[in-house]
């Protein structure tokens, strides 16, 4: 089997659908400012390098996903897979002024995480970001040595070591942060008070999670046939009450086993979808398919509040262990051009949930490049 088969086979089994839940998260950001505002780490508190616009850049993409990253799957790999137009890959995150972002230095931080292990724990567009980092510091050191491994099972992990700076950048699969486990019986449980399955990711000195997609909807591929919290057994709950209350465990978890420790802890904001063309003007039943210009502006985008999001901040604000929220949410709503679409591979419809790479996750990336060199501390 080939190597980008064999990652699709353990790592997007379980969840290959990809299909969007239908929530979107408003343009105007205000609850932020409530909660995190603190967490963005900018230089200044009137500086948010989350807020601004997509700039043309000749000199983007910052790698050649299709020929040189051997680290991109196949449906994230829209060139390889026949999407004509590259306009999506030439634009650059521009936050506004005063603030600004340094072009991504993958020497740097490969110097920076030297014996070091960065972890990437979540679902699907957790991978998004994860491949896409590997394929921006493969570009910076094309000839470093690589070596990688993988684990199967109920723990999936593919792990990719850059040997000649001692460099481990792993992820693990976990679609709810929380434990998906399998009873005496052979039934899968969520339990939404237990993370006993995280044990492996306390030697990471970098952490990053991100989940919450797969929370809002049941699906044959990623699912379970109980829900546990406690001594409480249920068929099925509210599912804004369930991701609450696991991710208030995950909460717990990172303040007991990471409060005291210098690992630095981030988390992947939501990353908005574009199924409904009515969220930026555009027809009823119009979708991101055929899209290949980002929208210009905030007034531009029309869809409604996320609640997880909401939630989100909430629980960040009240940890012991400083979390930086990657606020990617502003930034992923004006790019309805960057979806995977039909260029994923898949024969099904298209695919508005994940993006393309190279593409919107790189900027994802040098913004968590710069929360790493510029030395800011993670705050709440």
């Amino acid at each position: 089997m080939k190597r980008r088969d064999l990652l699709s086979a353990i790592l997007l089994a379980a969840c290959t659908a990809a299909t969007a839940a239908k929530t979107t998260i408003s343009p105007r950001h205000d609850q932020r400012h409530t909660a995190v505002s603190s967490t963005s780490a900018a230089v200044s508190s009137s500086c948010d390098v989350y807020r601004g616009s997509w700039v043309a850049d000749e000199s983007y993409p910052l790698y050649d996903g299709a020929r040189s990253c051997p680290f991109v799957r196949q449906a994230f790999d829209c060139r390889r897979n026949g999407r004509p137009d590259t306009a999506y890959l030439k634009y650059r995150w521009q936050p506004s002024s005063p603030c600004s972002l340094p072009r991504f230095d993958g020497l740097k931080l490969l110097g920076l995480w030297r014996g070091k292990t960065v972890a990437f724990v979540g679902d699907s567009l957790v991978v998004n970001q994860y491949e896409s980092l590997l394929c921006m510091l493969h570009a910076a050191a094309p000839g470093a040595r690589t070596n990688e491994s993988w684990a199967s099972g109920e723990n999936p992990s593919i792990a990719v070591r850059f040997e000649d700076y001692g460099v481990t950048v792993v992820y693990y699969l976990s679609h709810y942060l929380v434990d998906l486990v399998h009873d005496k019986a052979g039934r899968v449980v969520l339990k939404l008070d237990a993370m006993d399955q995280g044990r492996k990711r306390l030697a990471a000195d970098v952490l990053i999670f991100g989940a919450w997609r797969w929370w809002a909807r049941k699906s044959v591929y990623c699912s379970w046939d109980y829900i546990q919290d406690g001594n409480t057994v249920v068929q099925d709950m509210d599912r804004t009450q369930a991701f609450t209350k696991g991710l208030q465990t995950w909460a717990r978890w990172v303040d007991a086993n990471l409060a005291h420790t210098a690992t630095k802890v981030f988390f992947q904001g939501y990353s908005a979808t574009h199924g409904n063309g009515q969220d930026w003007g555009a027809p009823k039943g119009k979708t991101c398919a055929g899209e290949t210009l980002p929208l210009s502006n905030a007034a531009a985008y029309h869809g409604q509040p996320n609640p997880q999001d909401t939630i989100v901040r909430r629980v960040l604000a009240g940890m012991s262990k400083p979390v930086h929220l990657l606020d990617i949410t502003f930034m992923t709503q004006l790019r309805k051009d960057g979806h995977t679409t039909k260029y994923s591979g898949d024969t099904g419809n298209g695919d508005c949930t994940h993006w393309c790479v190279p593409g919107v996750p790189d900027a994802w990336n040098t913004v968590f490049y710069w929360v790493l060199a510029s030395g800011n501390s993670l705050r709440h």
